[in-house]
C-alpha cells in the first residue's frame, strides 16, 4: 500500500488538522461554559483562563492550517484542468456535480468561517481574561461564535470526506 504526496497532503489537511479541531471543541466549549463565578472560585477561574487561552489558540491555529492547506494545497490538485481531475470527474456526471457545486463550494468559501470565529473567541477571551466569567452576554456572544465555527467546519469536513469517497485526490 502507498500513499502518495497529495494523498499524504489531504490526510494532513482533514484527518489531522481538520479532525483535532473538532475534536477539539468539546473542551473549548465547555471551558466557556463552565467560566462562571458562581460554579468555580477565583483561584479556579484564573487557573482555567490559561488552559482556555492556550486551547483556544491552538485551535484557531489548527482551524487555519486546515483551510489554508486546503485551499492553497489540496485545492489545486482538485481543480486542475484535466479530465481526470476530481473536480471534472464529479461535474461529468450529473449524479455527482452537485458535490462540486455545492459541497466544494461551500468548502472553498463557507468554511473560511471557522479560522476566523475561531481567532474571534480566541482573542476575546485573552482580551477579556478572567472577567470574563462575570459578563454573560459576552460568554454567550462567544459561544455562538465558538459553535458557528464547529458546524461550519464539521459540514466541510463531511463534504470533503465524500467528495473524496467519490473523486480522490490522487
Amino acid at each position: 500500500m502507498e500513499i502518495s504526496i497529495r494523498e499524504s497532503w489531504t490526510v494532513l489537511h482533514g484527518m489531522m488538522f481538520g479532525a483535532a479541531f473538532l475534536l477539539a471543541f468539546a473542551g473549548g466549549l465547555a471551558g466557556l461554559y463552565s467560566l462562571r463565578p458562581e460554579w468555580v472560585t477565583v483561584e479556579g477561574i484564573k487557573e482555567r483562563m490559561f488552559r482556555l487561552k492556550a486551547g483556544l489558540w491552538g485551535m484557531a491555529i489548527i482551524a487555519w492550517a486546515t483551510v489554508i492547506s486546503g485551499t492553497f494545497i489540496v485545492y489545486p490538485w482538485y481543480r486542475v484542468k484535466d479530465p481526470t481531475s476530481p473536480r471534472s470527474i464529479l461535474l461529468a456526471d450529473p449524479a455527482t456535480a452537485e458535490w462540486h457545486k455545492f459541497g466544494m463550494e461551500w468548502k472553498e468559501h463557507v468554511g473560511w468561517l471557522a479560522p476566523i470565529a475561531a481567532t474571534v473567541v480566541a482573542f476575546a477571551v485573552m482580551y477579556y481574561g478572567p472577567a470574563l466569567a462575570k459578563k454573560v452576554g459576552e460568554r454567550r456572544a462567544l459561544m455562538i461564535f465558538f459553535i458557528a465555527a464547529f458546524a461550519t467546519a464539521a459540514i466541510a469536513g463531511v463534504f470533503g470526506a465524500f467528495i473524496n469517497k467519490v473523486a480522490p485526490v490522487r
